[in-house]
């Protein structure tokens, strides 16, 4: 149900870290290859297979990740499909190939087709606001459908709250007038249109316009146009007890310990990340949408272009799909993460290579899927990875000695003698522990890669990339002031 952009500010720039993966310093868990369900690797190099295994439970271990399933297609060919691990760590059940899992915000893909759809069937706009379905939902004069679609309505997210009573508050039955009440006195976060901010709550109101539109049940609607249609047997919702059973369980780290998450009632989730699938279904939604079985070929090339703000600067994000890049090429796709489960389904389209991982960890610091998902391609397309990581020219020995003693210290929170006096007392107000928190758990970087300078409004940017492993990294910028310390930061 999260974003792999959450924010967090500093002086001097704003730090917004990107949960690509990453290392972690906890007990390992050994990774159990698994047979059940089958493996699968034809067309692909026997040395490339061993890379992708050796690298996943690398991955694994370092993680604490109990179970994962990857599958690769190439031009909708299906490369490798395998399983690792274990769905249930109490039964010691094996993960299979086709073993369900939760894929919490991959749901918006769907609901964003689904709105896209109605549209394309004459039934509603995207520019149309909100108020002309759902008047009397929070702001829905000032909000467009596709403002909603895109994460630039401003819209506070209903998740908000202290994390500990949110986890107790998700376990629990609520209906959807309730759910949105929960945001419905807040203050738009900024005029709509003007930033980017994920919100699910902009997709549970999708969600409310879809069936006020066409008269059917969110679930019944996905069912009947999408799910029925690809042959998407194996795709249901979290709602759908009595389909549970075989699913992977879900886990999360708390106080350094593995354990079980805790529930998560489905109407917390809804349209904004509801659905468990397997690889194989998800595959199939892959090619039916690029296909232009779900919506027209029109209709998917609004959906995968990313949104651009009122200034004219793109955000990253199109219709209910991420439109970014990683290793410089360009990549479509969305995550998933909830309480104990993370996913990710990433294509690239210049090279019509598509990647799925499931895991069942829940951490999001570092982030399981997103990371297996890069070190597969990093298996697969070696070269462009190496050309990506060489250092650029032009490399100050005194500011990267700067930008790794900073980033350590982020890591760390205990002292902060890299930074500048301004930004080191912010640090130690506060935001250094929250720094800590998101930053600790990767580990020390294996490596800080130079990757060139831009000019900012108060000095000279240095940008770098912090190593930690397989599929593991994050991009640091930093400013120095005339002493040399660091004066502000950015984390991406």
């Amino acid at each position: 149900m999260r974003t792999r952009f959450p924010r967090i500010i500093a002086v001097g720039l704003a730090a917004a870290i990107a949960t690509c993966g990453g290392a972690s310093a906890s007990p390992t868990l050994p990774a159990v290859r698994s047979g059940g369900g089958g493996s699968h690797a034809a067309d692909l190099a026997p040395a490339v297979a061993r890379r992708i295994d050796a690298d996943v439970q690398q991955v694994m271990q370092r993680f604490q990740v109990p179970g994962a399933a990857i599958a690769v297609t190439v031009d909708g060919n299906p490369i490798y499909t395998s399983a690792y691990g274990l769905r249930d760590r109490e039964r010691a059940l094996p993960v299979r190939t086709d073993t369900p899992f939760e894929i919490g915000s991959i749901t918006k893909q769907f609901t964003a087709a689904a709105i896209v759809q109605l549209q394309e069937a004459g039934k509603l706009q995207l520019d149309d606001p909100l108020s002309r379905y759902l008047p009397h939902a929070p702001h829905a004069s000032e909000l467009t459908l596709r403002q909603l679609l895109t994460h630039t309505s401003g819209l506070r997210d209903y998740f908000d709250g202290p994390e500990a009573e949110v986890d107790d508050l998700a376990t629990r039955p609520i209906d959807f007038d309730h759910l949105i009440a929960r945001i419905a006195d807040k203050p738009l976060d900024f005029p709509p249109g003007t930033r980017w901010s994920y919100s699910n709550t902009g997709y549970a109101l999708l969600g409310k316009v879809i069936e006020t539109v066409s008269g059917e049940r969110y679930r019944d609607y996905l069912q009947r146009h999408m799910l029925a249609p690809l042959g998407m047997v194996h795709t249901f919702t979290l709602a759908d007890s009595d389909r549970l059973a075989g699913m992977a369980v879900g886990y999360r780290h708390e106080q350094g310990v593995l354990r079980r998450s805790p529930y998560f009632h489905p109407d917390w989730s809804g349209a904004a990340g509801f659905l468990v699938s397997t690889l194989d279904d998800l595959a199939r939604w892959d090619a039916g949408l690029r296909g232009g079985k779900v919506v027209s070929a029109a209709g998917y090339a609004q959906m995968k272009t990313a949104f651009a703000t009122a200034d004219g600067k793109p955000v990253g994000y199109g219709l209910g799909l991420f439109v970014d890049e990683v290793y410089g090429q360009a990549r479509i796709g969305h995550t998933g993460g909830s309480q104990g489960y993370t996913t990710a389904d990433e294509y690239f389209p210049e090279l019509g290579l598509r990647i799925l991982a499931f895991s069942n960890l829940g951490d999001k610091k570092p982030e399981a899927g997103i990371t297996m998902t890069n070190l597969v391609f990093a298996a697969l397309h070696p070269d462009i990875v190496a050309a990506w990581e060489r250092p650029v020219a032009g490399e100050v020995a005194a500011v990267s000695d700067s930008a790794k003693a900073s980033f350590r210290q982020l890591q760390g929170g205990t002292t902060y003698s890299a930074f500048s006096e301004d930004l080191r007392g912010k640090l130690a107000a506060g935001v250094g522990a929250g720094l800590k928190n998101s930053l600790g758990p990767y580990g020390a970087p294996t490596g800080m890669v130079f990757k060139g300078t831009r000019q900012g409004e108060k000095g000279t940017l240095y940008r770098y990339v912090a190593e930690f492993g397989p599929g593991a990294f994050i991009g640091y910028t930093v400013r120095l002031d005339e002493t040399g310390h660091v004066a502000g930061f950015a984390i991406e």
